[in-house]
């Protein structure tokens, strides 16, 4: 191996995990300091969860989160300028309860709900830690029976996080049609179909897709090949688009769903287009600690790293900034990892071995 290939390497290794917001991740707490709670991810510095993303307000942080216990975190923030992770527990915990409280929707369950509150027109109630309402429409029993406290049986008619929407009924009455409907809907569905769907919720780790009677997830990772921040870069509740099953799992009840796939590889065409030597120009999408990430063809990311950044800052007297337009050349390309190195200094490029004159 080449001294080259070994310098590739070793730049492959400072940015190997793939962390970004949006992800679920386990980690380890490992103390507690004035920010909140210290947990290892596995990263190369410790992951903070600040007391507001850890605990409800009156509640123990140590009591809750046990030293060298491992816990599952949100990644609300991406890396610093220090190498640090801001992470949330009680955004998983919000998210779990909602998962379960669609599958109980899914499922038609009976659940039993907490009175919070009797106000005009319906019931507060809680569960799970989330609160929904009870119109006086869908209650079997007159409003001044009930006592805050006390306990009631419920069905699930409306779900929605994204607008804070949770609408229950204590009829039970639900229209055996719908369960029905979507019960073939689940039974016709495959991996590899395309399929129509309306967004109707959308989360930090992607989006919730009505396919006519069940909902998909479509994951950050899988709405476009380029860098995304958020869904709602590309997509808003009420939109209508297509999407590509991924996965189907019949017992729990889940599909995935990918965006990106309708749309061709772009690293496919990169690879007929460009070539390592070439000199390319780019445009910053991401700026890390360890380097630069440069969009060097549509929906290809290219990593220039730190020492090459500053050179480059060095000879241009400015700042590199998201949206910068740089010229690189390309220093490896790795089509089927999808990685390509790239320099600012061509002399690099001129002394590779492997580059053909």
């Amino acid at each position: 191996m080449t001294s080259k290939e070994l310098d590739f390497e070793e730049l492959l290794k400072q940015y190997d995990y793939k962390f970004q917001k949006g992800d679920l991740v386990k980690g380890i707490v490992c103390g507690y300091d004035s920010q909140g709670v210290m947990v290892d991810i596995g990263a190369k510095t410790i992951a903070i969860v600040p007391e507001r993303e850890a605990v409800d307000k009156g509640e123990d942080v140590e009591k809750k989160f046990e030293k060298g216990k491992e816990y599952e975190f949100l990644i609300i923030r991406e890396e610093d300028e220090d190498g640090k992770f801001l992470l949330s527990r009680r955004k998983v915990d919000f998210a779990y309860a909602w998962k379960e409280l669609e599958k109980a929707k899914n499922a038609d369950e009976t659940i039993l709900g907490t009175i919070a509150g009797i106000v005009k027109g319906g019931v507060l109630v809680e569960i799970s830690g989330v609160r929904g309402f009870v119109p006086s429409s869908q209650l079997r029993v007159k409003e001044t029976d009930l006592e805050v406290g006390g306990k009631i049986e419920l069905k699930i008619l409306t779900l929605d996080a994204q607008q804070n929407n949770f609408i229950l009924s204590n009829k039970k009455v639900y229209d055996d049609t719908v369960v029905e409907a979507r019960k073939n809907v689940f039974s016709q569905i495959e991996p590899g179909q395309v399929v129509k769907g309306d967004v109707v919720r959308i989360t930090d780790f992607g989006a919730f897709v009505d396919l006519g009677g069940i909902d998909g997830l479509l994951p950050l990772s899988q709405l476009s090949w380029r860098w995304i921040d958020h869904p709602t870069d590309i997509l808003h509740v009420g939109d209508k688009i297509d999407v590509e099953v991924i996965a189907v799992d019949h017992e729990k009840q889940r599909v995935s769903l990918s965006l990106k796939n309708l749309e061709p590889d772009p690293w496919l065409e990169a690879e007929k287009n460009i070539k390592e030597g070439d000199k390319v120009e780019g445009t910053i999408t991401r700026i890390k600690h360890f380097g630069a990430f440069v969009e060097v063809f549509p929906g290809v990311e290219a990593l220039l790293p730190h020492s090459e950044v500053i050179e480059l800052q060095n000879k241009k007297e400015s700042i590199l900034q998201v949206g910068d337009k740089v010229d690189t050349y390309i220093l490896k390309f790795n089509p089927n990892d999808k990685r390509i190195a790239l320099t600012v200094n061509e002399e690099k490029v001129g002394s590779s071995e492997e580059i053909e004159e």
